[in-house]
């Protein structure tokens, strides 16, 4: 892909979306099964959030509405982290074997959330399987595909303000070095679509994976 804006067209359709999201979370499933008690506990790349605690919020999408997510964000006066938080925590009271349970049974469950769409849904089984994955230095990933379209989404899409900060990416280049993709204009930084989208959505911790002139840019704005 080059450098032209996506238009709505070029976007993958929601069904194509669902399917894309039904398959990360039965994979994410089948990686959180196979780690011991002690990897349940370890941290990942979101601050203050145990593995235990990420593989319970891949749950809100599919059990928590709208109309309980709005009125929990009236408690927390519209501070959306800590609403998110207050019912991630709420459903990491799940044990280990409850959480993977109704991850498989909610898997295909098609959730359009307002503003961001089915697209919300699909870029959290990708990144945060990463934030649990990244720091335990396992490879275990979505397929190549997902994240250019994820990256597609990020860098042409209104809606994912959500997950990449307004002016990140401004003034730079992203160029892929495991897939034809590419996007922006500017400096460049080049990288696996992976880390690409993992410092993209504000993972500092991938920079180190990333190469060009545009990196340095992207790293002074995370400070």
């Amino acid at each position: 892909m080059g450098d032209t804006p996506a238009n709505e067209e070029a976007f993958p359709t929601s069904y194509d979306v669902f399917k894309l999201t039904t398959r990360n979370r039965l994979m994410i499933a089948d990686f959180l099964e196979g780690l011991s008690e002690e990897q349940w506990r370890a941290p990942t790349l979101c601050e203050g959030w145990d593995v235990h605690t990420m593989a319970a919020h891949f749950l809100q999408p599919m059990l928590v509405g709208f109309g309980r997510f709005f009125v929990t964000a009236l408690r927390y006066r519209g501070d959306t982290d800590m609403v998110v938080d207050h019912t991630t925590r709420r459903l990491a009271r799940h044990n280990r074997q409850e959480i993977l349970r109704l991850l498989r049974a909610h898997a295909d469950d098609q959730v359009d959330p307002p503003r961001v769409g089915p697209m919300g849904p699909f870029a959290e089984t990708c990144i945060h399987l990463r934030d649990i994955a990244r720091p335990m230095g396992s490879k275990v990933d979505v397929p190549t595909d997902h994240w250019t379209t994820l990256l597609d989404y990020m860098v042409h899409s209104r809606a994912a303000a959500a997950i990449v900060s307004p002016g990140r990416l401004d003034g730079l280049r992203l160029q892929a070095t495991d897939a034809a993709w590419s996007a922006g204009r500017g400096l460049e930084i080049t990288g696996t679509a992976e880390a690409l989208g993992m410092a993209a959505s504000g993972r500092r911790q991938a920079l180190a994976d990333l190469d060009g002139p545009g990196a340095e840019v992207l790293d002074m704005r995370f400070t």
